[in-house]
């Protein structure tokens, strides 16, 4: 797992070979990165389910309840298979975009 620092959060990009070895590796950072807007980015060629992958909608609530934004990047992820506040996208542009605009609808207390 690779934790990278941009402006305005975390990436955290997966360089483990399956979706368990980075979900443990990742539970092993959460003390770390707790306090920061989290991205994600897991590479399409990780398989993974949709039920490995709700063990992160646990951590986004955690992060929403702390105003802190969570989006996973995996561009062969079909959203419909996730909660509709989940936030889930294809690029890491489009994660910058979710990460700016919850920080907007914070500052007017949405």
């Amino acid at each position: 797992m690779k934790i990278e620092k941009k402006d305005a959060f975390l990436l955290v990009t997966c360089s483990e070979k399956s979706f368990s070895d980075f979900y443990n590796s990742f539970q092993n950072q959460q003390e770390h990165l707790h306090k920061e807007h989290l991205v994600v980015q897991i590479s399409k060629t990780i398989s993974f389910t949709a039920k490995q992958v709700l063990l992160l909608v646990e951590v986004s609530k955690e992060k929403k309840e702390n105003n802190k934004s969570f989006v996973l990047v995996n561009s062969g992820a079909d959203v419909n298979s996730f909660p509709e506040n989940f936030n889930i996208v294809p690029t890491l542009q489009e994660a910058e975009d979710i990460i700016e605009m919850e920080a907007i609808e914070r500052e007017l207390g949405f």
